[in-house]
């Protein structure tokens, strides 16, 4: 399973509000369950804002993959948010965030969760890739350029 594969271009999104991480997660919670009605927005929000409870998913450089399990998940589902501005999240090099991953697994999805998670870390650890998504003028462009770089690691 690829990263591609679970992230349709309508979950690539531009210029996301943020304010603050729980606002982040409540979006984006409120956003895939209007998407998926088997999902509910306070479920995944809950378990979204459980998992950081357990330690911050900002990986640093601007960072953040916050993920969670769900039993209402049938399929890995992932998002990713171009925050309009950076935000306190937390992160391991105390760097505000802006660019965010967020991927849902079913809950036995044991090592499919922690492939795709790889994925993102690999995708999202390069330098040259962030500068390329933080300078995306418009969805399209974040959607080709995030589409690119998920190719490319899945190709290597």
């Amino acid at each position: 399973m690829t990263l591609e594969t679970i992230l349709p271009p309508e979950r690539v999104l531009f210029d996301v509000p943020g304010g603050s991480k729980k606002r982040v997660l409540e979006f984006y919670s409120t956003f895939i369950a209007q998407n998926i009605p088997s999902l509910d927005s306070q479920e995944v929000f809950s378990r979204l804002i459980g998992r950081e409870r357990l330690g911050s998913t900002g990986i640093g450089n601007g960072v953040a993959i916050p993920h969670a399990r769900s039993p209402h998940c049938t399929a890995p589902i992932a998002g990713f948010l171009k925050l309009a501005e950076a935000i306190d999240f937390d992160a391991i090099d105390g760097d505000p965030v802006d660019l965010v991953f967020v991927l849902l697994v079913p809950e036995e999805a044991d090592d499919t969760h922690l492939s795709l998670l790889g994925q993102v870390a690999t995708i999202m650890n390069d330098a040259d890739t962030r500068h390329q998504l933080r300078k995306a003028s418009s969805q399209r462009e974040l959607l080709e350029l995030i589409t690119a770089k998920i190719r490319e690691q899945s190709a290597a």
